[in-house]
């Protein structure tokens, strides 16, 4: 049991990144609907998901998809001050409220941008240590694994099952795949 996720999951409630509706459900250790066709993921499966990203203390984290801004603010705990994470989100709405969501905590370090359409990630902004995917795809894209600095990881769904993708030093990528699970699309 990772002491740092525990604490990150104590300091940052899910239901400050839910509609007024599905607050009273935040305990529920399923999806829940944030509207534009988008939801904040279970629970356990976050969990799971930044268990294998496996952030820690200084890491750059690139979030795409970011939604509510939840997993954001989770990561921005993990890495601390003196790490940095950089969500992107395609739903214009959904930045501005992620970014209000975000503004209750003291987590400068973290920002959410809107995705560039056809763009994937913020290549101008890379390399990342770390990057967390929330949506699936049909493939592992080359215009995030670009973004991966040596050492880094990212964890993606890619046809239906998690994809951790590591580089070592060398610049070589190797992966595995973890578990089943479900996603919206990447888009």
């Amino acid at each position: 049991m990772r002491s740092d996720l525990d604490a990150a999951f104590a300091a940052i409630r899910r239901e400050d990144f839910l509609t007024e509706p599905e607050r009273g459900y935040a305990a529920d250790d399923r999806a829940l609907p944030i509207g534009h066709g988008q939801t904040n993921s279970q629970p356990t499966t976050v969990r799971h998901l930044l268990s294998l990203l496996d952030a820690g203390h200084g890491d750059r984290v690139l979030d795409v998809g970011s939604g509510s801004g939840w997993t954001t603010a989770l990561l921005g705990q993990l890495v601390g001050p003196q790490g940095s994470v950089h969500g992107t989100e395609l739903v214009p709405e959904l930045v501005e409220w992620s970014r209000g969501n975000l503004s209750a905590y003291d987590l400068p370090w973290i920002s959410v941008e809107p995705a560039v359409p056809g763009e994937l990630g913020l290549p101008a902004r890379a390399p990342f240590d770390r990057i967390l995917v929330s949506a699936e795809t049909g493939d592992l894209p080359q215009q995030l694994v670009d973004q991966l600095a040596g050492g880094g990881r990212m964890v993606i769904p890619v046809g239906g099952q998690l994809l951790v993708a590591s580089r070592d030093d060398r610049g070589e990528l190797t992966q595995r795949r973890v578990g089943h699970y479900s996603f919206v699309p990447l888009r």
